[in-house]
């Protein structure tokens, strides 16, 4: 019974993090419309692309609250639901305040999602004894793509946003609700009695100098993540003069390969360890971004952004784990923490692209993510610690039977 919660649990979260992946694709890779729509001009722009992850900020340390009392499946099942209200109601305003508001509602559900979804899949994964986070990641590329795909019909057919959102929101807001019946943290009984001897025996609380190095990792990869999302759209239309129709391709590009590399990542890791892993990830990133920098045209840069996603896909779904090792009894709380540098990167990311690349030029701005994920090298002996414990290094784990 136990194991049939689990994989029930496992199923369920994975179909939310596909719909998160959709959601968000919907979202970033219509940009230019949205700009068009709305008469965003571009100096204005990177503030509305900030104004997102600074709320999604604000609400993932207020999760942690929350979730102490309620659990993370609870924030969960109302999250989502309010995200792709959300993603509905920037397609139907006319008026610059109206996408203002809507923006402001995703950022603050967004933050509670990422959170909840993550805490969730860090219970899962310690309960299974080995590495799934990376499967869960895998699901929420394969909704980017389907998501960045759709964009790409709405932009090719010249459709409004709104009728682009409409239907894959009436489709997505019923199977988010229905596969939340089964959301379940995998943490059992003698695993959180177990936690709470660590915490008792000195590992109360989260230490913010143990997971200083994890921040600065999730930091530099959601400033390389943001990179993509936020401006690879304008940077092939506006650099490398592509149609707005091509220019919706680098996204989905970047999330295939992210798929790939997340689908055998979690085999990589049980194999090499996890921060053998992380360090190939960060230099096949860095590549990437040297690709993107150089690129003569529109087919080049799709490359770059490509390998990019390729090197960028293991690096964020270890970094939860490893928050999860680093704090099994308090797990939750790291990953609440830990979450907020999801959105430091984003918010330093966006803006910092776009100031460079106005004052100086948008292929020398892509060398700053490129040097910034190469530190990830330095400090992926972080991924390693406890790795042991549960799917993260070579000793083989006490696993339990649930497929």
């Amino acid at each position: 019974m136990t194991d049939a919660r689990l994989r029930r649990g496992r199923g369920s979260l994975a179909v939310s993090f596909f719909v998160q992946g959709v959601t968000f694709a919907l979202l970033v890779t219509r940009i230019p419309a949205i700009q068009d729509r709305y008469g965003i001009s571009d100096g204005l722009l990177p503030v509305f692309l900030a104004a997102v992850p600074v709320l999604a900020g604000v609400s993932s340390v207020a999760t942690e609250k929350v979730v102490a009392r309620v659990g993370p499946g609870a924030v969960l099942r109302w999250a989502q639901p309010v995200v792709l209200l959300a993603l509905l109601a920037v397609g139907a305003g006319t008026r610059l305040w109206q996408v203002a508001v809507a923006l402001g509602v995703f950022g603050l559900a967004v933050g509670a999602l990422d959170a909840s979804m993550n805490m969730l899949g860090v219970s899962l994964q310690r309960a299974y004894g080995r590495s799934i986070m990376l499967g869960f990641h895998a699901a929420y590329s394969l909704g980017g793509i389907a998501g960045a795909s759709l964009a790409w019909a709405g932009a090719h057919w010249h459709l409004p946003l709104f009728v682009s959102y409409l239907p894959v929101v009436g489709v997505l807001l019923p199977a988010a609700l229905v596969a939340s019946r089964w959301y379940t943290p995998g943490v059992k009984p003698s695993e959180a009695e177990t936690g709470a001897e660590e915490v008792r025996a000195g590992g109360a609380g989260v230490s913010f100098a143990l997971l200083l190095p994890l921040c600065l990792v999730m930091t530099f990869a959601y400033i390389g993540d943001s990179t993509v999302s936020n401006w690879s759209a304008k940077y092939l239309q506006d650099v490398l003069g592509s149609s707005e129709e091509l220019a919706t391709v680098p996204y989905n590009a970047y999330m295939v390969t992210t798929l790939l590399g997340r689908a055998v990542g979690d085999f990589g890791v049980r194999r090499l360890g996890a921060a053998a892993v992380v360090r190939c990830g960060a230099v096949l990133a860095a590549l990437g971004f040297a690709l993107v920098a150089v690129a003569p045209g529109a087919w080049a840069g799709m490359a770059g952004f490509t390998v990019l996603g390729l090197g960028l896909s293991v690096v964020v779904p270890q970094t939860f784990a490893a928050a999860g090792r680093l704090f099994p009894g308090a797990s939750d709380a790291a990953v609440a923490r830990l979450n907020v540098f999801n959105y430091v990167g984003f918010l330093i990311g966006s803006p910092l692209v776009g100031a460079l690349g106005d004052a100086w030029s948008y292929r020398g701005a892509m060398l700053v993510p490129m040097v910034l994920v190469l530190v990830t090298v330095v400090y992926a002996t972080s991924f390693g610690s406890r790795a042991a414990r549960y799917g993260g290094g070579h000793e083989r784990p006490r696993t339990v039977d649930v497929g």
